[in-house]
């Protein structure tokens, strides 16, 4: 249990904070002006204070002065009705931990309560609110570029203004889209995802318009598109940036007039959604090569949010490494396992250039293989970890017969490989491996793989 003082001179708002900490076991004791929280400050000995900015009596950032006057290490934050940038940097430059605007919504206040209970080292009621965070976004994460990012979703996810997600493979951006529909008015109805990049160009007209029958071979009957199916909720075009020009010129069309009309269809069909994308190119480059329409970027952008890189949010890992180890017995079946300090630190060395999905599948690998009750800096080093120890040819593979089914065996394991580490972008593992994009798709029929 944490003690939090709250000095704000709005009852309203004062009632409000200490019924959502109170809620969450905590102790809270309000004042409702500066020089009374100064007399209350050191006899209640907060863990975190929450101090508006326009205070009768005394400003709030002369108070924030004189509690870090007194406690060196005092946790405050600034919140505030009428908040500028240019006060938030005089609160974080007089050692605000943090400076919220109201009205204050109740995720962000935990997600800010938490990080700052992180701070003060008080791990049950992190644990608590971090699960309580979870529920609400499924974003873990306390650092300060995280932090950005739910802040963004709080911010911009009641609207309905089209966001582009930028940010590399693996780091989040489906969640994110996840997260603004959920804080959305719209989270009562459906979210419908379109991989862009895993859809051949001549089809993907039809995955997000529809089609009418008999409109082009193999088209048997009437299908409703993904356009239609998302009306009045979300559509999230993911790997945007593999859309091929016709298939952006229809976009665009619809985002203008709200109408679409299914391929070999006449008649325009009127739909509500709102559109979310996610790319992890550059669509500026793609404009200039000519790839990418301008016209639609501008559509897109309104509000452009980017998921860091995992090594740009390091001190996330070991937060996520507990959570994954926590999901990890339900999803595969295997015995809950701690990591020791030293695998902890082992699991923050690495680039992890395939982000939070490479983290994630390695903490399973982790626990799937290694020995004893706890994940052990061994472990990492042998399991995980750059030039780890060649783990050599499966058996399977090698009880085929001839030379051509070892090649089959391994081109499709190889390929597969590649596609969950790009997350079935089509297009960027061809490029990777130096191949056609169609080639690839033959190969991939030919395999008879699928997205898991």
């Amino acid at each position: 249990m944490a003690r939090i003082l709250i000095v704000d001179d709005e009852e309203s708002v004062g009632e409000a904070l200490r019924q959502v900490f109170e809620y969450e076991g905590h102790r809270v004791h309000l004042c409702v002006n500066g020089p009374s929280g100064l007399i209350d400050y050191p006899d209640f000995d907060p863990d975190v204070t929450f101090l508006d900015v326009k205070l009768p009596k005394m400003d709030g950032i002369e108070v924030l002065e004189r509690i870090r006057g007194e406690d060196p290490g005092a946790v405050v934050i600034m919140i505030s009705g009428h908040g500028t940038i240019g006060t938030a940097v005089q609160a974080t430059r007089k050692g605000a931990f943090d400076f919220l605007e109201k009205p204050l919504d109740t995720n962000r206040l935990l997600v800010t309560l938490r990080n700052a209970l992180m701070v003060r080292g008080l791990s049950d009621s992190v644990e608590r609110l971090t699960h309580e965070i979870e529920i609400h976004h499924g974003i873990v994460g306390g650092s300060r570029a995280i932090r950005q990012v739910l802040q963004d979703i709080e911010k911009v996810g009641a609207t309905d203004a089209p966001v582009l997600i930028t940010g590399e493979n693996g780091t989040g951006k489906e969640l994110t889209a996840r997260a603004l529909h959920r804080r959305s008015t719209r989270a009562d109805r459906r979210f419908v995802e379109v991989n862009c990049a895993a859809i051949p160009s001549e089809l993907i007209e039809s995955e997000l318009f529809g089609h009418v029958k008999g409109s082009f071979t193999g088209a048997v009957a009437d299908r409703m598109g993904k356009f239609e199916q998302a009306d009045r909720g979300t559509l999230f075009l993911d790997e945007v940036g593999d859309m091929s020009l016709p298939a952006q010129a229809k976009v665009l069309r619809a985002l203008q007039g709200g109408d679409i009309t299914p391929v070999g269809g006449a008649k325009p069909v009127s739909v509500d959604v709102r559109v979310i994308t996610a790319t992890n190119k550059d669509l500026f480059d793609l404009i200039d090569r000519g790839e990418f329409r301008e016209d639609l970027l501008h559509r897109l952008n309104m509000v452009t949010i980017r998921v860091p890189a995992l090594r740009e949010r390091t001190e996330d890992i070991r937060m996520l490494v507990k959570h994954f180890a926590e999901l990890t017995p339900g999803l595969y079946g295997v015995p809950s396992k701690r990591f020791s300090e030293g695998a902890l630190e082992a699991l923050e060395e690495p680039d992890w250039p395939g982000n939070v999905r490479q983290l994630k599948n390695a903490v399973a690998r982790l626990m799937i293989l290694s020995s004893g009750d706890a994940v052990q800096r061994r472990d990492v080093t042998e399991l995980v970890s750059p030039g780890a120890a060649d783990i050599g040819v499966p058996g399977s593979m090698m009880a085929l017969e001839t030379l051509n089914e070892f090649k089959e065996a391994a081109e499709k394991s190889f390929i597969a490989g590649k596609l969950r580490d790009y997350d079935w972008n089509v297009s960027e593992a061809a490029r990777r491996m130096g191949m056609p994009r169609s080639n690839l798709y033959k190969k991939i029929e030919r395999h008879g793989l699928t997205r898991e």
